[in-house]
């Protein structure tokens, strides 16, 4: 399903005539034609091999569906870097069961890089079995945060906890891709991640496959969408400690 998806994303990918659209009146959030090609194609793979099986997808919202297990599908995750001719952009699908996430799969087309991880049974990646960092001091540590779509109108926008953690860390970085991000702690390119106001579609398969690889992930506050931090296991607690 994925590497159908991202044949469409390719497809569009850095084409000057890309249609995109704002979504809800916000500039800061737009969807793109590739976005919704992308999802048709999965969306039509489930109906016919799945067709008892729920939804939840990001333009697509939730078939509310009563079903044991339920696919929770982002089928553009990065899409400003995408629209702006960026390549760190994926696809990301995860598989819930009674309300469990039972399987992760990323995918990043361009970068022909795909990440995947099934529960109690490892996550793995474009180098084999993927494993967390053992770093434990913060100042050796390389982290990435993302920033809300309601940045400009809630003063709650991530930027106080930028400049606690930006002194105390060797680097900050910006990948613009939630599941991208969950997936380099887990593959021990980054040490650690945080963000607030995601979605489920943003967080499901890539938190999964950063546990399976046995990072620390932690949804850490309900007030503000999903608000996530992932990182490994030395330095988790004092990342918590700043963001929270």
């Amino acid at each position: 399903m994925a590497h159908d998806g991202g044949e469409v994303l390719k497809q569009h990918f850095r084409q000057r005539d890309l249609s995109i659209e704002d979504k809800g009146g916000s500039a800061y959030d737009i969807v793109t034609e590739a976005d919704k090609g992308s999802e048709r194609i999965i969306l039509d793979l489930i109906h016919s091999t799945f067709p008892d099986h729920a939804i939840l997808s990001e333009e697509s919202g939730d078939d509310h569906r009563q079903a044991r297990c339920q696919w929770v599908i982002d089928p553009l995750d990065g899409t400003v870097n995408y629209s702006a001719g960026i390549a760190t952009y994926c696809i990301s699908i995860g598989l819930k069961v009674d309300g469990e996430t039972r399987m992760g799969y990323v995918y990043a087309p361009t970068l022909d890089e795909e990440f995947w991880a099934v529960k109690g049974k490892g996550a793995y990646g474009p180098y084999g079995r993927l494993q967390a960092k053992g770093t434990t001091e913060l100042q050796r540590a390389v982290i990435s945060t993302g920033f809300p779509y309601d940045k400009a109108t809630n003063p709650d926008n991530n930027l106080d906890r930028v400049a606690r953690t930006m002194p105390r860390i060797r680097g900050l970085r910006r990948l613009g891709s939630a599941a991208m991000d969950l997936c380099y702690v887990a593959a021990g390119w980054l040490d650690g991640y945080w963000e607030l106001n995601l979605k489920e579609w943003d967080a499901c398969a890539g938190e999964l496959i950063a546990q399976e690889a046995g990072a620390i992930v932690k949804r850490y506050r309900e007030d503000h969408g999903i608000c996530i931090m992932a990182a490994c296991p030395g330095i988790a607690t004092q990342l918590l400690e700043m963001i929270e």
